[in-house]
Order: C-alpha cells, then sequence, then structure tokens
C-alpha cells in the first residue's frame, strides 16, 4: 500500500470513528472552491503522525460541518475559511 492510500485509509477511518459527514468522488461529481473568497485558508500536510488528521477532524468536529475529499486533498469549508488537509 502505497504511502498515499495509507493517508486516505487513515483518514477515512477517523472519520468513521468520529461519525463525521464525508462527501466524496462516491456522492459527488465535482466540487469547486472559491478560495479567493476565504479569508482564512489553514493548511494541514500529514507526515505519519496521526494527531495532524486528528487535528484536521477536530475542527469539523468543533464546527459541525462537513468533510470533502477531493482527489488527495480533504477540505473543511467553515463561514469565511478554508482548511485543506494533504500528504506530504
Amino acid at each position: 500500500m502505497s504511502k498515499q492510500e495509507d493517508f486516505i485509509k487513515q483518514v477515512y477511518e477517523i472519520v468513521s470513528e468520529l461519525k463525521l459527514p464525508l462527501i466524496d468522488e462516491r456522492v459527488q461529481d465535482n466540487v469547486k472552491f472559491k478560495s479567493n473568497n476565504a479569508t482564512t485558508t489553514i493548511k494541514f500536510t500529514f507526515e505519519e503522525d496521526e494527531a495532524v488528521i486528528r487535528g484536521f477532524l477536530g475542527l469539523a468536529e468543533y464546527f459541525h460541518t462537513i468533510i470533502i475529499k477531493q482527489k488527495e486533498t480533504f477540505y473543511i469549508p467553515y463561514d469565511h475559511m478554508l482548511f485543506i488537509l494533504e500528504s506530504k
């Protein structure tokens, strides 16, 4: 299993554990973000520390919002903020 596949598998497992809403390619066609409208963009980079994934997903739980997966990147849009999680 590649590093990227392991990263995605870990995110899915934690999302399932925390019972968070995730939208991915199975349920949506295409998502377009207008990141220029976001006043704040925060990027999380996964480097084999599960705490990074849990911290990112904790934001979705805290803000009561969704997680969107597009290709190998996960997004949490909230108000005028965009949180991004990707693997290095």
